[in-house]
C-alpha cells in the first residue's frame, strides 16, 4: 500500500469530493481517481459510492480513515524526527486561524520565525472561530489560533495574547466621542457572521451590561472584517471591532474611536489544540514562538 495513495483518499474523504481534493492536492481529477481505484483494488472494498456528482464514503472508507491519518502523521513526523537529530526545524505547518489573528498577527509572527527556520512554510486557513475550531476537532488541523473560546472539552484552549476591542464609526454618522451603552439601541449597528469570534464576543459583552442583541439596530451582516470595515466606512453603522484590525484607519483617520462608558471590553486569543494529539517538533516550536513573541505585545 503506497502511502501516497493514502494521502489522495484522506484528501478525498475531508473534502467529500474528487474535484475539491485534486485542487487541494495539485492532481488532475483523473489521477486521484486512478489512485483511489488502485486503493480500492488494493484493500478490495469500494471506499466512495458515487451518486451523481456527489460521493458518499462507505463505511470501510470511515474505518479507513482514522488509521489513515494516523500513518499519514507518523511518517510526517520522520522529517521532525531527522531534524531534530540535525537540530533543524523545517517542513510545511498548516494552520488555522480565525479573522483577527489569521489577517493581522499571523503573518508579521510567520516571517519572524522564518527568519528563524528558513526550512518552514506555511499554509494558513482563515475562517471563523466555530469552523476552526471543528477542524482541530476532525483531526483536519493540528492547530489553531482563534479569538473566542467556544465549549468542548475536547480542545484545549491556552490563551496567548489580549486584544482590545473598540467601537469604531464614520466620522460623519456619530460627532462625539463618547456615548453610554445604552445609547447602541438608538444607532445601526454592523456586526460579524454568527461563528465569528468577533461576533460571539460582542454579544458577550453587550448581555454582561443587559443589553440584548435583539435590542439594537443592525444594519447589516458580513462575513468578513474586511467587508465590516467597508460598511463602517460608507457610513452604514457602527460597529465593534478589534483595535488589530483598524489600526491603519485609526492613524490615517478613516474611521472614527467611539468609547462607550463604563464598558472594558477586552478578550483573549487563544492557541487550540486536541487533547488527544501530540504536536510534531516544527508546530511545538511555532506554538513556543508565538507565546513568546506575544509577550512583547
Amino acid at each position: 500500500m503506497d502511502i501516497h495513495h493514502l494521502r489522495i483518499f484522506a484528501s478525498v474523504f475531508k473534502n467529500k469530493s474528487f474535484s475539491k481534493a485534486s485542487e487541494e492536492l495539485f492532481l488532475t481529477q483523473p489521477t486521484v481517481s486512478d489512485h483511489i481505484r488502485t486503493l480500492e483494488e488494493d484493500l478490495s472494498c469500494r471506499l466512495f459510492d458515487r451518486l451523481g456528482r456527489s460521493i458518499v464514503p462507505t463505511k470501510e472508507a470511515r474505518a479507513l480513515y482514522a488509521h489513515a491519518v494516523e500513518i499519514i502523521e507518523k511518517a510526517d513526523s520522520l522529517r521532525g524526527v531527522i531534524g531534530q537529530v540535525r537540530d533543524e526545524i523545517s517542513g510545511e505547518l498548516i494552520i488555522g486561524a480565525s479573522s483577527i489573528p489569521g489577517t493581522y498577527l499571523m503573518p508579521s509572527f510567520i516571517a519572524a520565525f522564518r527568519e528563524i527556520y528558513p526550512l518552514t512554510s506555511f499554509h494558513v486557513i482563515v475562517s471563523d472561530s466555530r469552523d476552526i475550531v471543528g477542524k482541530v476537532l476532525k483531526h483536519d488541523l493540528l492547530l489553531g489560533i482563534i479569538g473566542a473560546k467556544l465549549t468542548n472539552n475536547q480542545i484545549q484552549y491556552v490563551p496567548f495574547m489580549q486584544d482590545e476591542m473598540i467601537a469604531v464609526a464614520a466620522s460623519s454618522l456619530i460627532k462625539d466621542g463618547v456615548i453610554k451603552l445604552k445609547d447602541l439601541k438608538k444607532i445601526p449597528m454592523v456586526l460579524r457572521e454568527e461563528g465569528s469570534g468577533t461576533r460571539y464576543e460582542v454579544e458577550r459583552i453587550l448581555e454582561n451590561k443587559g443589553v440584548a442583541l435583539d435590542e439594537i439596530s443592525i444594519a447589516g451582516i458580513f462575513g468578513s472584517t474586511d467587508a465590516v470595515k467597508q460598511a463602517v466606512k460608507a457610513g452604514l453603522g457602527i460597529s465593534i471591532v478589534s483595535r488589530f484590525s483598524v489600526a491603519d484607519e485609526l492613524k490615517h483617520r478613516i474611521l472614527k474611536e467611539i468609547r462607550l462608558e463604563d464598558v472594558q471590553m477586552k478578550r483573549n486569543f487563544y492557541t487550540i489544540t486536541h487533547r488527544k494529539r501530540i504536536l510534531p517538533l516544527a508546530y511545538s516550536a511555532f506554538l513556543k514562538f508565538i507565546r513568546s513573541e506575544a509577550q512583547k505585545h
